[in-house]
């Protein structure tokens, strides 16, 4: 059965009082004991430097000791429901005794065995384990109960790109603004490209919004893992002779010297490959430096091949629709998309009903519309991106390094993209409004929140309209 999502699955829901109070009623029945229930925590996750001084790894520190002991359903009290997906909901929930917020998401064991969804629980627990990127998930904590599997991460207020897109002027964004988040997303794609993921997701209701503004993606069930190889290389080789990528002839490092497996984003330049203060060369004696460049890095997965059918319906690469296979040029087709929409409003090959959109992707050549006015530069680039053809697309081969290189991203900093003022800041979350709850306290250690009878009732739509779904 293919795995399509609904454009509009993850959305902000309001909560309240009552409504999470017999949400919490229903956790009776979840036993929480030692043999069941796993956790990650300081004492075993591994040091994550971008995440230096967050105030939420003090409060995990504080509430586990010096024993290391394990977080569970009782250490946490839910707030509010902030949305779902397909394999599971997320909330709101505060670490007790620290004052201080996360999101949980949280996956009913017996729905995801019934609609043999493990292994995508899995895996994004596996991706989440990895990061650890100023413009991705950090994962604070992960257990599970008999029932449930529980995932702990940072709470973004800002909601996502999809309701801020909304509140614009004509709902669509400036350039400028669009610019600056499509620089982000570029960036934590380039990072899981290069641990050899596969994102598959790319939409504005998975880019969400932090407090200070900065982007944050979400949503790694449908991810895919694989091997990947980074490879610095000569700049003139790959501009001129295109973009070979082996290390004989084009590469700047022989097979033994060469940077192996996953490092930082090529903006934060690899400190073992820098020469020590200790024996600093000049430019000329020092071989990384071709005619006064520095090189660059690729490590786009490339020969990754994956026959599975998922995604959501207006950002479906032709490949996938067409049942041919397909690798990382799906991220990249699928950020032409997300650029055009958040210029334009809407994406490009939306039909009249899922059906007609999928024709669409295929067969209709790519139009902008007369309004609004959108920068040459601008469609040029996602001309290049929503090239039907993955092999003749932008970025099939030097990933992002290619698309940092267009002129639409002319003039902004890849280095200190964190220190860029964002387009817009969220309200700040008045969490006073959830100090009288206590009378859910004593809840925490009960049943969950039944997310199997959403995730059926949800589901079942989605997936009838394709049982006779035939690829083209």
């Amino acid at each position: 059965m293919p795995i399509i999502k609904d454009k509009y699955r993850l959305e902000r829901i309001p909560g309240s009082a009552m409504s999470i109070m017999s949400l919490e009623d229903t956790f009776q029945g979840s036993k929480v004991s030692d043999s069941t229930e796993t956790s990650s925590s300081t004492s075993t996750t591994p040091l994550k430097p971008h995440t230096g001084g967050d105030v939420r790894w003090d409060a995990i520190n504080s509430a586990t000791g010096k024993g290391g002991s394990y977080l569970g359903l009782s250490n946490f009290r839910l707030l509010k429901r902030l949305g779902y997906g397909d394999i599971g909901s997320v909330y709101l929930v505060e670490l007790r005794g620290t004052n201080t917020y996360f999101a949980m998401k949280v996956m009913d064991k017996g729905s995801l065995a019934s609609r043999n969804k493990l292994l995508r629980a899995q895996t994004e627990r596996e991706i989440l384990g990895l990061l650890d990127h100023p413009f991705l998930p950090t994962l604070y904590s992960h257990f599970e109960t008999d029932k449930f599997y529980c995932l702990v991460m940072e709470f973004c207020s800002g909601g996502n790109l999809h309701t801020l897109r909304q509140k614009q002027p004509n709902k669509h964004f400036t350039e400028e603004a669009a610019r600056f988040y499509a620089s982000e997303v570029l960036l934590a794609l380039e990072y899981l490209h290069m641990l050899g993921i596969v994102y598959r997701d790319l939409k504005p209701e998975n880019v969400l919004v932090r407090d200070e503004g900065h982007i944050m993606l979400s949503d790694f069930d449908l991810s895919l893992r694989c091997s990947v190889n980074p490879t610095l290389v000569k700049s003139s080789s790959v501009h001129g002779g295109g973009g070979n990528l082996s290390s004989s002839g084009s590469g700047i490092l022989d097979n033994d010297n060469a940077v192996q497996g996953c490092i930082q984003p090529s903006t934060f330049f690899p400190r073992n490959i820098l020469p020590t203060k200790k024996n600093r060369k000049s430019k000329s004696d020092f071989g990384l430096f071709v005619g006064g460049s520095l090189p660059e890095l690729m490590a786009e997965p490339t020969n990754v091949r994956s026959m599975s059918f998922v995604g959501t319906h207006e950002y479906l690469a032709p490949e996938i629709i067409r049942g041919e296979g397909h690798g990382s040029a799906v991220d990249w087709w699928t950020f032409g998309i997300f650029l055009y929409e958040l210029l334009h409003g809407t994406t490009p090959f939306k039909g009249s009903g899922n059906r007609a959109t999928l024709f669409n992707v295929v067969g209709q050549p790519l139009r902008f519309p007369d309004t609004p006015q959108v920068s040459a530069i601008a469609r040029d680039l996602i001309r290049g991106l929503l090239v039907k053809e993955p092999h003749k697309r932008i970025a099939y081969k030097r990933g992002a390094t290619e698309i940092k290189q267009n002129p639409f991203f002319e003039g902004v900093n890849w280095a200190l993209v964190r220190s860029a003022v964002p387009p817009s800041i969220p309200e700040p979350v008045d969490f006073a409004q959830y100090a009288s709850k206590e009378a859910s306290a004593h809840c925490s250690d009960k049943k969950m929140p039944d997310t199997e009878s959403h995730d059926k009732s949800k589901n079942t739509s989605t997936d009838s309209s394709y049982i006779d779904f035939e690829y083209f």
